[in-house]
């Protein structure tokens, strides 16, 4: 605990009583002679000392300062306390040092008695990217016709959200996107392309060939010539045409 107190205690009524005779010049010295010595943990002080402290520059100073170190100070081998100022230190130091303990004390106790203590996580650091995947990313950003935005932040989500992509699908995904954009001052950076996952959408909706039956009439198979109105056209190996209804699917083949 701190030699320092946090104030100056001053019984009003002793002080008065014991000081009545004083001019204003001497309570003045008094003051600050006991102000200095409680900053100072009561550390004795010569008679030298006391001068400097009350800013003694004549003898008429001087000898008020006497007066007040004779009557109210003890002196010690040339060096002065205050007997009551001395007293109140010790007491008030120890009832602040009796409080610190009993609340380190009460620290301890609270502490050890809490059962389920909280426990600091230890940070996971972010591991550092393979480079084979670096290499990933740089093969899919030089396939890029169109480059949009930041590469550093492209970089970024690419290595967050195409773990175990092709860098090739990607770039393919990318430009197709690109492409179907008529004005190119909208295509979105390539960074937020990335963080929406929108390569899904263009791998996802791929259209899907469905491979139809082939059409036959009377043991030929019939080649799609065409789609007129409401009829597809058909025409067989010499040429003749033939039709079906496209929205009745047990309509038969016709030949026309």
């Amino acid at each position: 605990m701190s030699s320092k107190l946090p104030s100056l205690p001053l019984f009003t009524d002793t002080f008065v009583s014991d000081t009545v005779h004083l001019t204003n010049e001497a309570i003045g010295m008094y003051i600050r002679l006991l102000c200095f010595a409680w900053t100072k943990a009561n550390k004795p002080f010569t008679r030298e000392q006391a001068y400097m402290i009350c800013q003694c520059r004549l003898d008429e100073c001087r000898d008020i300062v006497d007066l007040v170190l004779n009557e109210f100070f003890t002196e010690k081998e040339n060096k002065f306390t205050q007997k009551r100022l001395v007293e109140e230190h010790e007491y008030l130091t120890r009832y602040y040092q009796k409080k610190s303990d009993a609340g380190k004390k009460g620290m301890e106790i609270r502490y050890s008695s809490v059962s389920n203590k909280t426990i600091t996580p230890n940070p996971n650091p972010k591991p550092i990217p393979n480079k084979l995947y670096i290499e990933d990313f740089n093969k899919f950003w030089q396939l890029l016709r169109i480059k949009k935005g930041s590469k550093k932040l492209a970089q970024q989500k690419f290595l967050k959200e195409c773990e175990g992509q092709s860098p090739e699908t990607i770039a393919e995904a990318f430009n197709k996107y690109a492409s179907e954009v008529k004005d190119k001052q909208f295509v979105a950076h390539v960074a937020t392309w990335l963080s929406q996952r929108r390569f899904e959408d263009e791998i996802n909706n791929k259209p899907v060939e469905i491979e139809l039956p082939p059409v036959i009439y009377n043991g030929m198979i019939l080649k799609k010539h065409g789609e007129f109105g409401e009829m597809y056209e058909y025409i067989d190996e010499n040429g003749k045409k033939y039709q079906k209804h496209k929205w009745k699917f047990d309509s038969k083949v016709e030949p026309i």
